[in-house]
């Protein structure tokens, strides 16, 4: 059977008020339904989701859900809503009939066959319908396998795994969403993980061709990522031989191209030709006698078999014409280029060559300078000079083939980026340095012309994903724009490293130093530490060309409407604090309150003990340790040494035999990384250093869900680390995870050691 994801393109599909306001009625209907049914069904709240305990932190009304909660479960209603309409259904006020069969409990078939009987979808009947249609949602799998697969096919692993993963809450047997789900998880990096869920499926009896296969893939990553050549021996041969196991098994073409390709990397050259001939033939006979529909698989496994075969004309006319059966579709898109270019480095062809063949576009981290003040003495991007932006970075988009854009949303050269991004039809990504209420006021609402706030609110609505880097704007400093300035770095590092693309750094700037950390001259130099090359769009220059008719301030006028407000550094010494970037770790104590009155002693004398001395170690260069009863708190100046740290504590302790010093064998830790900008003060009760503020908080909230022996981080400390480009460990995605303390739902990653 010939794998052949069916393509469901959502990137173009944009949601007006109506259908946003559709999917949190969606949103709160369906979480009230199931918070309801769980309630009835002896679950009650905990702090963590427990199934054998019954326990769940969401089972509460929606409106008392955290607020990240709430977003992310109207992000899932808009992405169906987007399948919906890509599907070719029409979402309007109108009056379609779609004739229910009547009954308390409408089958999901009979739902189902009524939607598709009818030539319309419309909003009014979605209403109508919407607590049946939360009921089908809980009673069949199938809306979440649609949906995963469709945002997978888009590239956007992280999101499809959050999908996925909520589905396997009501139907964990489910083997296709386990095996979407391993998809994601191989597809976001978080290889170990894949495999690991794979050979869990095949242990337990599953030995089909899905399950094969993307075992075998997760084994050809291992192989790609190992440097040690006895684990990349070991990983190679495991792939190559799942891939023929499936391939035997099924005759697919999916499974055999693979083994084919693996065989040619191996030198089994005779075989990898046999096979990839087999593979050749079934395409072309399927793709002559199938219907006109999805043939993006079939042209892209024939463009494969090519190259297998040394017939390049033809890998090439196929490989382009799998790029346009497949557009927009960047995660099959990578995953075919990815393919090829392991043919490509053994056959010693030129890679740049194939490169071409596929159609992934690069993304781009923006930074620019905001519109001018209506007080600003001397001219710098007046509003009059917006269109020549405008066209400006539209222009050097296409250029640069750059579609998926991460940038902040402050009026002028950020929301123009961002519309450029919506008119290519690409994504949007926005971090925003702290709250909307005080990021409005700051940075958006000061311009009196161009209708900043609406463009500013319309984009968020249409963002792919909105991140608010800290809760509140600091009174004094600019530390928290070089914070959310690392973070759109990091999550666009993140991103490019998922499709295999490249990431570009892009700027609308003057070429003048700034003041501080908060302008765009500040984020240029962040951008230096890690890129040779910035693409830079002259401010001045175009300035300059322009023909306008530069407005006179008249001074006294200026001395009556005052710039907005600069963030500038605060000497420690006027405020009593000192704010940093700083990585943060939180440990707890696994089987602390199983210690007898006799172990507390043996406790501080073995295990602390331990773990102190690994701390004094100056490789780690702690800032701050401390602890009381079961918990640790640790600072460290980088993620690099917080991350380096934490896996050498959770290897000790897990090394340690502690029952030979007198203490339970189970001890164990819970370790949880972040980073973010604290507060560096003197505790005025124990005259010690400490580190203070709302980023300490939040990394407190992870440790309580982190599994024992496990070291899990947050989607900063994750992008931090992505951004710096450490080797020594690696961020895999874990899920949206409640925090302790009815804190909200995260983005949670697993830190763990690369593999040697």
């Amino acid at each position: 059977m010939t794998y052949k994801p069916e393509p469901i393109n959502t990137t173009a599909i944009t949601l007006t008020a109506e259908h946003l306001k559709l999917a949190e009625l969606l949103a709160r209907s369906i979480h009230d339904f199931w918070a309801q049914q769980h309630l009835e069904q002896g679950w009650g709240w905990g702090i963590r989701y427990d199934q054998s305990g019954r326990t769940d932190p969401d089972l509460v009304p929606f409106d008392e859900l955290p607020e990240a909660s709430k977003q992310s479960r109207c992000l899932i209603l808009q992405e169906t809503l987007k399948t919906l309409l890509a599907l070719g259904y029409r979402l309007d006020a109108g009056n379609v009939e779609v004739n229910v069969p009547a009954g308390n409990e409408p089958e999901y078939g009979s739902i189902l066959q009524a939607l598709s009987a009818s030539s319309d979808l419309t909003l009014a009947t979605l209403l109508q319908l919407r607590q049946k249609t939360f009921r089908l949602q809980l009673q069949t799998p199938e809306i979440y396998q649609a949906l995963g697969k469709s945002i997978l096919q888009l590239g956007e692993p992280l999101m499809a795994y959050d999908v996925l993963a909520e589905g396997l809450k009501y139907w964990s047997n489910d083997l296709r969403l386990q095996q979407q789900l391993a998809l994601a998880l191989a597809r976001s990096g978080a290889t170990v993980a894949a495999n690991s869920l794979l050979l869990k499926l095949v242990q337990s009896g599953q030995q089909d061709e899905e399950t094969l296969g993307l075992l075998a893939r997760t084994h050809k990553d291992l192989w790609l990522q190992a440097t040690d050549p006895e684990i990349r021996d070991r990983q190679l041969h495991l792939a190559a031989e799942r891939y023929q196991q499936a391939y035997q098994r099924s005759g697919s073409v999916w499974t055999g191209i693979n083994a084919a390709t693996l065989a040619m990397v191996r030198g089994q050259v005779e075989q990898a030709r046999a096979i990839a001939q087999e593979v050749r033939q079934r395409c072309l006979q399927d793709l002559q006698t199938g219907s006109q529909g999805d043939n993006y698989w079939l042209l892209a496994t024939l463009g494969e078999a090519a190259l297998i075969l040394q017939a390049w004309s033809e890998a090439e006319d196929f490989y382009r014409r799998a790029g346009a059966a497949g557009q927009g579709r960047f995660g099959d898109l990578s995953s075919s280029r990815r393919n090829a270019m392991l043919l490509v480095n053994h056959l010693d062809i030129d890679a740049r060559q194939v490169q071409q063949w596929f159609q992934i576009p690069r993304v781009v981290v923006f930074c620019g300078h905001m519109i001018d003040h209506p007080a600003r003495p001397q001219p710098r991007f007046p509003p009059a000079l917006e269109p020549a932006v405008y066209g400006a970075i539209c222009d050097r988009l296409r250029q640069l083939d750059a579609r998926l854009g991460y940038a902040s949303a402050a009026c002028g050269a950020d929301i123009l980026f961002l519309e450029a991004i919506r008119e290519l039809k690409g994504e949007l990504h926005i971090v925003l340095p702290y709250n909307r209420e005080q990021f409005l006021q700051e940075s958006v609402n000061f311009a009196p012309e161009g209708n900043w706030q609406a463009r500013f609110d319309q984009l968020l609505q249409q963002a792919t994903e909105v991140i608010v880097a800290s809760s509140q704007k600091f009174e004094a400093g600019d530390v928290v724009y070089e914070y959310s300035n690392r973070l759109l770095h990091g999550l666009a590092k993140m991103r490019a490293d998922q499709l295999g693309t490249d990431l570009v750094p892009l700027t609308v700037w003057d070429g003048k130093p700034g003041d501080g950390q908060a302008g765009t001259a500040s984020t240029v130099l962040l951008w230096k530490q890690w890129t040779e090359h910035i693409e830079v769009i002259d401010l001045t220059s175009l300035l300059r060309q322009s023909s306008l008719a530069l407005p006179t301030v008249n001074p006294e006028a200026s001395r009556q409407m005052p710039l907005p407000p600069q963030p500038a550094p605060v000497p420690a010494q006027a405020i009593g604090v000192e704010r940093q970037i700083r990585a943060l770790l939180f440990a707890d104590v696994v089987q602390y309150s199983q210690l007898t009155e006799n172990q507390y002693l043996l406790f501080a004398q073995h295990f602390l003990k331990a773990i102190a001395d690994l701390a004094s170690q100056p490789a780690y260069q702690v800032l701050l340790k401390n602890t009381w009863g079961d918990a640790l708190f640790f600072v460290f100046q980088t993620v690099g040494q917080a991350g380096k740290f934490a896996l050498d504590l959770c290897d000790l302790v897990q090394s340690v035999d502690w029952s030979s010093h007198g203490l339970p064998a189970e001890l164990n830790l819970r370790i949880a990384l972040h980073a973010g900008p604290v507060d560096r003060n003197v505790d005025p009760i124990t005259g010690q250093v400490n580190y203070i503020g709302t980023h300490v908080n939040h990394a407190a909230r992870i440790e309580p869900i982190t599994p024992p022996g496990k070291v899990y981080a947050s989607q900063a400390f994750a992008a931090i680390a992505a951004s710096e480009g450490l080797k020594s460990f690696t961020c895999d995605y874990a899920g949206q995870m409640p925090w302790a303390k009815h804190y909200g739902t995260f983005p949670t990653y697993h830190v763990r050691r690369c593999l040697p």
